[in-house]
C-alpha cells in the first residue's frame, strides 16, 4: 500500500495545497491499491482514465491557483448514483448495461468542488441488504479480519458495503453512501470508519436510484470525523429538481469538527438496552457515555417509547416505497428485457431475471401492504407509528436534549452466509438501532469506538436534532478523540 493512500482526506487536501503531491500522484496511488485489491470486490465499475483525466485538470487548475474545497481527491461513488457517461446498475442485473446521460446532483457537486472518481462502488441491490451479500456483481468482503479464523470472509455491512470496505481497505480517501434505514451507519460500525446520514433533505435524492423515497438520503463514509464534515460540505445544499431538498444553508461543518462539547445534554434512551444485548455492545455504549462526560458533556436518561415498534414499521414503508419505485423496470423503457409473448410475459420475465431474492421479497411485501384490503391494516397504521417514533424523539429534543447516544449495531460484523440464509429477519434485526433515524428524517453519524474481542470494529452512534448535523460532528470528534486508537488492516488482500 503506498503511503499516499494513508492519508486522510484533510491531510491529503493540505499535502495538496503545499504542492508536497500532485493530484496524479495521489490518483495513481489509489488506483494502483485498487488494482491489488480486487479480491474484495469493492468496486463495480472502475474508470482509472476518467480518474486520471480529472486529477491533471485538478494539478492545472491549483496551478492556476483555482483550486475548489475538494480538488484532486480520489473518492469512490456509490453504484446508486447516476455518473454520466459512466455504467450505473444499482448492483442489479435488470440495469447491467444502463449508461445515464446525467450527474446525480450529489456526486455533480462533488465534481464541481474538484473531486476525482475512482468508480463506482458495491452495494447490496437497489440498496436492499446488511451485508453487501445481495449484489448481482458477487458479495463485497470486507479488509478485516476476524481473531483466529483466517479464512472466513466478513462483510463490510450494508447496503453502502463497497463504500466501507473501500474506504477502510485505503482505496479511496472518502466515499459516497446513501441510508435508508442504517445502510451508511452499520457499514461504517462494521469496518471502524465513520458514517453520517443527514437531516432528510439536506443533500439532494435527484439522480439517486430510489429505494423508498421518503427514507432515502445520501451522505459519506470517511476514516474521520473531519473528512466526513469536508464532504458533507460539498454534497449537502438545496435543488429545485428535489421537491424534497431544503432550501437552507450549509454551515461550515469541519469548523465544527474540534468544537467544544461542554455543557451538551446528551440522552441516552433506555428502550435501547435490548433483552440479550451483548455485553460488549452494552459496555461500550457506557463507556461512550464516559467519555462524553470526560469531555464536559452532561447525560440524561431519555424514553423514546415507540422505539419497539420502529423496526417492524420500518419494514412495511420501506418495502411498499420500493414496491411503488421498482415499477418502473419493466424492460420496456431501459434496462433489462426478456422477450415475452404478449407484455404481460415480457414484465414477468424481464422482473424475474433481472431482480434477486431479496429484491423480489421486498417487492412482493410491498405489494401486499399497499393492496385492497391490507392498505389501512398495515400500510396506514405504520405511518401512524412513524408519527409517533417521530413525536418520541420531537418531545425529548424539546425538553432541551442536544444528542442522543446509542449503539450504532447490535454486533460485530459476521461472516458471510452466518446471517439471513434461512431467516431474513435475523438479517433485518441489523437495523434494530438505525431505522428509527430514518423513520424520524434525523441526521445520525457512526464514530469508531475501538476493537471487540474478536479484533473488529465497534461503532456508537449519535443522533441529532433536524438540520443540527454541526453538533454531531462536535460530539463525534469528542468520541473519536477519547476512543482507543487502532490501524486497519494490513493489505492481506494484495498477496491472495
Amino acid at each position: 500500500m503506498s503511503d499516499l493512500t494513508k492519508l486522510s482526506l484533510a491531510d491529503a487536501r493540505d499535502a495538496l495545497t503545499s504542492k508536497k503531491i500532485s493530484a496524479v500522484e495521489l490518483t495513481r496511488a489509489h488506483l494502483d491499491a485498487m488494482a491489488h485489491a480486487r479480491v474484495l470486490n469493492c468496486f463495480i465499475t472502475e474508470t482509472p482514465d476518467l480518474a486520471l483525466a480529472q486529477a491533471e485538470a485538478s494539478d492545472a487548475k491549483r496551478a492556476r491557483g483555482d483550486a475548489g474545497p475538494l480538488e484532486g481527491l480520489p473518492l469512490g461513488i456509490k453504484d446508486l448514483y447516476c455518473s454520466k457517461g459512466v455504467r450505473t446498475t444499482a448492483a442489479s442485473r435488470i440495469l447491467g448495461n444502463f449508461t445515464p446521460t446525467y450527474e446525480s446532483t450529489v456526486s455533480g457537486n462533488l465534481i464541481r468542488d474538484g473531486a476525482v472518481t475512482l468508480g463506482k462502488l458495491n452495494l447490496d441491490e437497489f440498496a436492499m441488504g446488511s451485508s453487501n451479500e445481495t449484489s448481482a456483481f458477487g458479495p463485497v468482503i470486507s479488509p478485516w479480519k476476524r481473531k483466529g479464523d483466517p479464512d472466513a470472509k466478513i462483510v463490510p455491512g450494508g447496503s453502502s458495503g463497497g463504500s466501507s470496505a473501500a474506504v477502510a481497505a485505503h482505496l479511496c480517501l472518502g466515499a459516497t453512501a446513501t441510508d435508508t434505514g442504517g445502510s451508511i451507519r452499520q457499514p461504517a460500525a462494521f469496518t471502524g470508519t465513520v458514517g453520517i446520514k443527514p437531516t432528510y433533505g439536506r443533500c439532494s435524492r435527484w439522480g439517486i436510484v430510489a429505494f423508498a423515497s421518503s427514507l432515502d438520503q445520501a451522505g459519506p463514509i470517511t476514516r474521520t470525523v473531519r473528512d466526513a464534515a469536508i464532504m458533507l460540505r460539498s454534497m449537502a445544499g438545496h435543488d429545485p429538481r428535489d421537491t424534497t431538498s431544503v432550501d437552507a444553508p450549509v454551515p461550515d461543518y469541519e469548523a465544527a469538527a474540534g468544537a467544544s462539547v461542554k455543557g451538551r445534554r446528551i440522552g441516552v434512551p433506555k428502550e435501547y438496552r435490548l433483552d440479550g444485548m451483548s455485553a460488549e455492545i452494552a459496555a461500550l455504549w457506557d463507556q461512550g457515555v464516559a467519555w462524553l462526560k470526560e469531555a464536559g458533556a452532561e447525560i440524561v436518561e431519555i424514553s423514546l417509547p415507540h422505539t419497539k415498534y420502529a423496526l417492524p414499521t420500518y419494514y412495511i414503508i420501506a418495502p411498499a416505497e420500493a414496491s411503488s419505485n421498482l415499477a418502473r423496470y419493466d424492460g420496456v423503457r431501459y434496462g433489462l428485457r426478456e422477450p415475452g409473448k404478449d407484455i404481460v410475459d415480457l414484465y414477468e420475465k424481464t422482473r424475474a431475471k433481472g431482480f434477486g431474492a431479496e429484491v423480489r421479497r421486498r417487492i412482493m411485501i410491498g405489494t401486499y401492504v399497499l393492496s385492497a384490503g391490507y392498505y389501512d391494516a398495515y400500510y396506514v397504521r405504520a405511518q401512524k407509528v412513524r408519527s409517533l417514533i417521530k413525536r418520541d424523539f420531537d418531545e425529548a429534543f424539546a425538553a432541551g436534549v442536544d444528542a442522543v447516544l446509542t449503539p450504532a449495531t447490535p454486533s460485530t460484523a459476521f461472516a458471510q452466509g452466518e446471517q439471513g440464509s434461512t431467516d431474513p429477519v435475523e438479517m433485518y434485526l441489523n437495523d434494530v438501532f438505525t431505522v428509527t433515524v430514518n423513520m424520524a428524517g434525523l441526521p445520525g453519524i457512526s464514530v469508531p469506538g475501538g476493537l471487540a474481542a474478536n479484533g473488529l470494529p465497534l461503532g456508537l452512534q449519535l443522533i441529532g436534532r433536524p438540520f443540527d448535523e454541526e453538533t454531531l460532528f462536535s460530539l463525534g470528534h469528542a468520541l473519536e478523540q477519547a476512543a482507543p486508537k487502532f490501524d486497519f488492516p494490513q493489505p492481506w488482500w494484495r498477496e491472495a
